[in-house]
C-alpha cells in the first residue's frame, strides 16, 4: 500500500447529498483543510439543489440522469469511481454503504487509503422496511467493500458494536458533535416568557413522531411548534396542521441555513427528537439534533433509545418518552415546562455535556486517525 505525505495530504470525501446541508462533513472537511491537507468535497447535484455555499475547501457537485432508485446509486458510484479514477487523491473518505463501492474500487486499483464513515445504520433505514432484495444488495455490497478499508468510523458506540462485529473490524467512533456556543447559562431561554417554543430540526420524513407531535399541539395552548426543515412528507404535514384546531401555532420554517439554524434554535424552549422504534436506524441512532440542543443550552425530548438513555444518565439534559402517543408526548412536555427547577437544572447539565461533547474534542480523534494512516504503509 502506498505510503501518505507528512504535509498537504490530499483528501477526496464523497457523499451522495448535494452538499449544502450536510453539517458533519463541512466540519470534519474544515478540519482536514486547516491541518494540512488539500480537501474534496464530493456529492450530487439535485433538480432543486441551491448554489452551492461558500468553504475553505473544494467542492464539486456531479450531475446525475437519474436521481431516485437503484439506477441513480448505480450510475452515481459509477461517476465517482470514474472522478476517482483520473483524480489525485491520497486518501478516499467513503461516506455510507451508497458511496462505498465506487470509493473503494478506486482506491483498490489506485492503491491509495480509504476510510469509511458510517453515519446510519444503513440497511435498516426506514425506506429499506420490508425491501428483501435491495437490502440484501446493500448488505452483500458492505460484506464486499467493507473489509478493504483502511480506518472505520461511526457516529455512536451502539453502531460502532455492532458493525464490528458485523464485519469483524473495528470502528472508531465520533460523535456529531457542533463547535462550542457557551461558557455558561447566564443568556440561556428561561420559562417566563410564552408562548413556548417547541423546535423540531431536522427532515420531515416518515418515522419522525411528527404526525403524533401535530396531533399533540391542542393539548399544548401554551405553545407554539416550529418545524425547520423539508422532506418527503412536508405536504401532508401541512395538510394535518391546516385541519388542526391549533393551526395558528403550527409553523412550518423550512430548509435553514446553519447560522439561521443556530439563530432559531437558542429562540426555542424545548428541542424534539421524536422517533419511531421500528426502525433499527432510528433505534440505534444518536442524532445531529441531540448535540445543536444540548450546546444552545435547550433541554430536549428524546426517545427512550439505548444511546439516549446513556447519554442522559450521564447528563440530565432532557427527558424521553416510551411512546408516540400523542397524549404522551403532551403530557411530558407539560411537566416540564410547568417545572421551573428542573428546566434550569436541565439547562445547567447541558453546559456541562457541552464542555465534554464538541466538536473541539471529537477532531482529536480525527487528527489521531489521519496521523495513523501518514505513517502507516
Amino acid at each position: 500500500m502506498a505510503v501518505i505525505s507528512q504535509k498537504s495530504s490530499k483528501i477526496t470525501c464523497c457523499v451522495s447529498n448535494d452538499l449544502n446541508q450536510d453539517q458533519r462533513m463541512h466540519r470534519i472537511c474544515k478540519f482536514l483543510t486547516v491541518n494540512d491537507c488539500v480537501v474534496n468535497l464530493i456529492g450530487r447535484k439535485k433538480p432543486d439543489s441551491l448554489p452551492l455555499n461558500a468553504q475553505i475547501f473544494n467542492q464539486l457537485r456531479l450531475n446525475c440522469f437519474f436521481h431516485k432508485g437503484p439506477v441513480f446509486y448505480f450510475e452515481y458510484n459509477l461517476r465517482l469511481f470514474w472522478h476517482l479514477l483520473f483524480s489525485k487523491s491520497d486518501i478516499i473518505y467513503s461516506v455510507d454503504y451508497d458511496t462505498l463501492p465506487g470509493c473503494a474500487l478506486a482506491a483498490r486499483i489506485k492503491g491509495k487509503k480509504l476510510i469509511f464513515d458510517a453515519h446510519e445504520y444503513f440497511t435498516e433505514v426506514p425506506e429499506l422496511q420490508g425491501k428483501t432484495v435491495k437490502k440484501l444488495i446493500w448488505n452483500l455490497a458492505a460484506k464486499l467493500f467493507v473489509p478493504l478499508c483502511d480506518v472505520c468510523i461511526t457516529v455512536n458506540q451502539s453502531l460502532a458494536d455492532i458493525f464490528s462485529k458485523k464485519f469483524n473490524k473495528s470502528f472508531y467512533v465520533i460523535y456529531n458533535a457542533p463547535e462550542k456556543q457557551y461558557s455558561d447559562h447566564r443568556f440561556l431561554p428561561a420559562l417566563d416568557k410564552k408562548p413556548y417554543v417547541l423546535l423540531y430540526q431536522g427532515m420531515l420524513n416518515q418515522g419522525r413522531g411528527l404526525e403524533a407531535m401535530i396531533e399533540a399541539m391542542p393539548m399544548l395552548s401554551d405553545c407554539e411548534l416550529w418545524l425547520a426543515g423539508d422532506g418527503d412528507i412536508a405536504q401532508k404535514l401541512k395538510e394535518l396542521a391546516e385541519n388542526s384546531p391549533a393551526k395558528d401555532r403550527i409553523h412550518f420554517k423550512g430548509w435553514q441555513n446553519h447560522e439561521n439554524l443556530k439563530a432559531l434554535t437558542k429562540q426555542a424552549t424545548l428541542g424534539l427528537n421524536l422517533l419511531e422504534k421500528d426502525s433499527l436506524n432510528y433505534y440505534y441512532s444518536l442524532a445531529n439534533k441531540f448535540f445543536d440542543y444540548l450546546h444552545a443550552g435547550i433541554p430536549a425530548v428524546h426517545m427512550d433509545f439505548p444511546e439516549y438513555r446513556k447519554k442522559l444518565d450521564e447528563f440530565e439534559t432532557g427527558i424521553t418518552l416510551s411512546d408516540l402517543q400523542s397524549a404522551t408526548i403532551a403530557g411530558h412536555i407539560k411537566n416540564l415546562i410547568t417545572d421551573n427547577t428542573k428546566y434550569k437544572a436541565m439547562q445547567a447539565a447541558c453546559i456541562k455535556a457541552a464542555e465534554k461533547y464538541n466538536w473541539e474534542a471529537e477532531s482529536l480523534k480525527l487528527l489521531q486517525i489521519l496521523e495513523k494512516l501518514r505513517h502507516s504503509s
